[in-house]
């Protein structure tokens, strides 16, 4: 299962000043709130979006283990995007042991790529 994807849109500018609020020359806060309407839509509730140094970090709610999209504009052209869960993995360690996600986190993920793949087909 894919976990990382990247694509291109003009559809989320930065804010004035996100990119000083996290780096220069990144952003992605308008992604991410596309990404909670989205999530929220479906049954799936996110929590407060974070700014990180390198985009922002959406957790979602999850029973048994941290689970969240991360997303942001790419270094390079200012429609380039890159988005990825974390875990990064299908599978989850904890306390030594692996962990199957459960149904839903799947079912998340699934949901996360194919918003990412709608926005890569509409370019605009």
């Amino acid at each position: 299962m894919k976990t990382q994807v990247e694509f291109r849109s003009s559809k989320f500018l930065p804010y004035e000043g996100e990119p000083e609020q996290i780096n220069p020359g990144l952003w992605g806060k308008r992604l991410a709130e596309y990404f909670v309407q989205k999530l929220s839509e479906k049954g799936i509730k996110a929590e407060e979006i974070i700014a990180e140094d390198w985009g922002w970090y959406i957790p979602v709610q999850n029973e048994g283990f941290r689970l969240a999209i991360c997303c942001g504009h790419q270094d390079g052209d200012d429609d380039e995007f890159v988005c990825f869960t974390d875990p990064s993995t299908p599978l989850v360690k904890k306390f030594f042991k692996k962990i199957e996600p459960p149904h839903n986190s799947l079912g998340l993920q699934k949901r996360w790529s194919r918003f990412c793949l709608r926005i890569q087909k509409s370019k605009k």
